[in-house]
């Protein structure tokens, strides 16, 4: 038995009632969109999404921390004997309820709901769940990366063996944030390199990486909570997950996961140092 498979349980029962609110939600014509200060933008369903994770947590993990997109940081209260906590060290759960919320409000599928649990910084245990896309992912310690299809079948992952760039698939996500954040020259000196280049969006790309589809996904202008529940599926398969230019941190904004045979290659073209 994993350490984390309480905490499993518990992420997959938070994206159950996640995939309950956004699907209820979804293209309804009375989705109600702001725009937060950062100018992206922000439904009632994503609100609704993080409140109800936050009070799961707070009835099954009051001692844990959570980082949220929409409410911010809570620090955790004093764990109670019914908190099923487990593993040792810092705890904190990063929460994005809806990844991909302009996909969303415009009726577009490919979005999803993302949870992972921390330890001491570090993202350890993650699900990620796409209800309109009728999939979901989830990986932990000991326990490896799994999907469950569109069929209900639920099988293991792994990342592609391709070593060389020239078969490799990169997707790159959104090309006008590669040219305002200045890597435009190191984005096109890439996809002359390898074989396939194509702009599968948010999280999705991910998880094509952890399935073995696509070799090299990077991308700009991300927050912890777009990134977190991410690396423990990447990793989990197989890949490897970092800064475009060095180590991942809790403030990294740009990134770069590969099936691991290609970082060093792919890190060395996007990192302007090397330019």
């Amino acid at each position: 038995m994993s350490n984390f498979t309480a905490d499993l349980a518990l992420a997959q029962t938070m994206a159950d009632a996640a995939d309950q609110i956004s699907l209820a939600r979804f293209m309804a014509l009375d989705l109600n969109v702001e725009t937060k200060p950062d100018r992206s933008p922000v439904t009632d369903a994503d609100r609704a999404v993080e409140l109800a994770l936050k009070a799961i947590l707070a009835e099954h993990r009051k001692g844990d921390g959570i980082i949220g997109e929409e409410f911010g940081t809570s620090a955790g209260l004093a764990a109670s004997d019914g908190d099923a906590s487990q593993a040792p060290g810092k705890r904190e759960w990063i929460i994005d309820p809806i990844d991909g919320t302009a996909n969303y409000m415009r009726g577009v599928p490919v979005w999803a709901s993302l949870i992972a649990l921390a330890i001491d910084g570090k993202p350890v245990l993650s699900v990620i769940s796409a209800p309109a896309l009728g999939r979901r992912w989830w990986a932990a310690p000991e326990v490896g990366a799994f999907t469950r299809d569109v069929s209900g079948e639920v099988r293991g992952i792994r990342v592609s063996k391709i070593a060389d760039v020239e078969h490799a698939s990169f997707s790159y996500n959104n090309l006008q944030l590669w040219d305002s954040e200045g890597y435009l020259e190191e984005l096109v000196k890439l996809s002359r390199q390898v074989w396939r280049t194509r702009a599968y969006g948010d999280f999705l790309s991910y998880m094509f990486l952890a399935e073995g589809s696509l070799e090299i996904v990077a991308e700009h202008d991300l927050k912890v909570y777009d990134i977190a529940a991410l690396v423990p599926i990447v990793e989990q398969a197989g890949g490897r997950f970092t800064a475009i230019d060095g180590p991942l941190t809790q403030a990294s904004s740009s990134v770069l996961a590969t099936n691991s045979k290609m970082h060093e290659l792919a890190q060395r073209a996007l990192d302007r140092k090397n330019a």
